[in-house]
């Protein structure tokens, strides 16, 4: 079944529990830190409700794009289609979109014997899944604070991070925190698991479940909301429609039906559910396919900075634009290339390559700050330049110095602003900062990124090439040495 928009912001009015600070919001759809981002997931539905190309037919039922198991390259063509779709509709600026936990789940549904005991449990959930539409997101890092157990322990005081407190025969109650559930006050259903390796005796954190969003017990700590701080679209283009939100997910004694389990009292199966299945490729291609819509705005905005103030006829500007276009190329090869060599894994399915997968998520989390800083450098001080908004439009005579003194003979002087304003949203604002450390984070550390490379690299293959080099020569006669010295 696909849902529509208004299907969707209808799901969200559903008594869940969400702060911020000490503020409870009572409706996320229409309170002003999150109406905006709740319409612009909506119009994600209803963009793929209303074109065939985003979905695909099973028996008599039509389902998200996004959660087809491939078979052939193109099935895998379509999903990154709709990627691409979405991800076009938020230049790159809505990470956990509806298609990322999506795809993590279909993925593991190709493989679903890794989950032993709890395989059915997870190929009803994906049923349930693709049937009902849902906005999945997912909160699988444990507190920082929870680092250092012994403190707790020394304090009389509980460790922070979530597991299972107790155990019956309708399912397990687990009570802890949980990080980052980007998106999750628009979602229906909240993904709890481990991407982090767990260690052997953390055998209750290794919970991996499924709650909805409003179950009892379950509350979501927003950090400050920028929506809220946007006092319209032309100040803050980026930050009023497209803050996604981040929040620590608070679990008070929440029950678990056994049907919603997936891995328990197993710390190694915990991350390996990720990686011994296509989940986590299938669900970071789509992390690759929405930066590289934001590396568009990216070079497009560089491209307009320039042009604005006639710096693009510079030949050392020129030479920063063509960088920018050919990091953009770079990235969109990477994923061409998960296309044209895809892998035929796990038996009967395909999957997109995961070397060049990974490749893409390091590039991505490696480049941006150094991409930004470089769009920094083109926007100089003309940023400062502007008024303080566009209410100067609103007196008749500071309009007229306006319009007379901020022109350019490239641009008109609302028209400059409007560049500038979103330029700023997209490289100095709160919002702009969140996506600086965002897109540091949002696939791990980087040590934890390039341990991905690191594992999926044939090294077997690359010690062959050193060794079949040397196996060519031997140890030459004495004599032979000493005429070459």
């Amino acid at each position: 079944m696909l849902k529509t928009g208004n299907e969707h912001l209808q799901s969200l009015r559903d008594g869940r529990v969400v702060y911020i600070g000490s503020e409870k919001v009572d409706d996320v759809t229409t309170h002003p830190a999150f109406r905006n981002g709740a319409r612009s997931i909506a119009g994600i539905y209803d963009m793929k409700a209303a074109d065939p190309r985003f979905s695909f037919k099973e028996g008599k039922e039509r389902y998200s794009a996004y959660f087809l198991r491939a078979k052939t390259r193109e099935d895998l063509l379509k999903r990154t289609q709709l990627h691409r779709a979405i991800a076009d509709m938020s230049h790159g600026l809505l990470g956990r979109s509806p298609d990322h936990v999506s795809s993590f789940v279909t993925g593991m549904a190709m493989n679903a014997a890794v989950f032993g005991e709890f395989e059915k449990n997870l190929l009803n959930y994906y049923e349930h899944m693709r049937r009902e539409d849902v906005y999945g997101v997912y909160a699988v890092i444990p507190p920082q604070a929870a680092r250092n157990p012994e403190f707790y322990q020394k304090q009389n005081l509980p460790v922070p991070t979530l597991r299972v407190v107790r155990e019956d025969d309708a399912g397990v109650v687990i009570s802890g925190m949980k990080m980052l559930a980007t998106g999750a006050v628009f979602a229906n259903e909240i993904w709890i698991g481990n991407l982090i390796p767990l260690a052997p005796n953390q055998l209750a954190e290794s919970i991996t479940c499924a709650i909805p969003v409003n179950s009892p017990g379950v509350a979501l700590w927003s950090r400050k909301p920028f929506e809220r701080h946007a006092p319209c679209e032309f100040e803050n283009p980026l930050a009023w429609r497209f803050d996604e939100t981040d929040s620590m997910v608070m679990c008070e004694n929440v029950s678990v039906p056994w049907e919603k389990v997936f891995v328990h009292m197993d710390a190694v199966l915990a991350r390996e559910i990720y990686i011994k299945t296509p989940g986590h490729c299938y669900g970071n291609h789509q992390s690759n396919v929405r930066f590289h819509s934001k590396m568009e705005l990216i070079v497009g905005l560089a491209s307009k900075i320039a042009q604005a103030s006639g710096a693009s006829e510079v030949p050392a500007v020129r030479e920063v634009l063509g960088r920018f276009a050919a990091l953009e190329a770079a990235l969109g090869a990477m994923i061409a290339g998960q296309l044209q060599d895809a892998e035929d894994w796990p038996e009967g399915f395909k999957t997109f390559n995961r070397r060049y997968m990974y490749a893409a998520l390091n590039w991505c989390t490696e480049s941006h700050s150094q991409i930004i800083d470089a769009l920094r450098e083109l926007c100089g001080g003309g940023i400062f330049q502007m008024p303080a908004d566009i209410t100067v439009m609103h007196d008749p005579a500071l309009r007229q110095q306006f319009e007379t003194y901020w022109q350019t003979p490239q641009l008109a002087a609302v028209e400059r602003m409007k560049l500038y304003k979103l330029a700023w949203d997209l490289i100095g604002s709160e919002f702009a900062g969140r996506h600086q450390q965002y897109e540091k984070f949002y696939a791990g550390a980087s040590f934890i990124v390039r341990n991905h490379s690191f594992r999926e690299a044939p090294w077997a293959q690359f010690h062959k090439v050193v060794d079949d080099l040397m196996a060519g020569y031997d140890i030459p006669e004495i004599d032979n040495v000493r005429k070459a010295a």
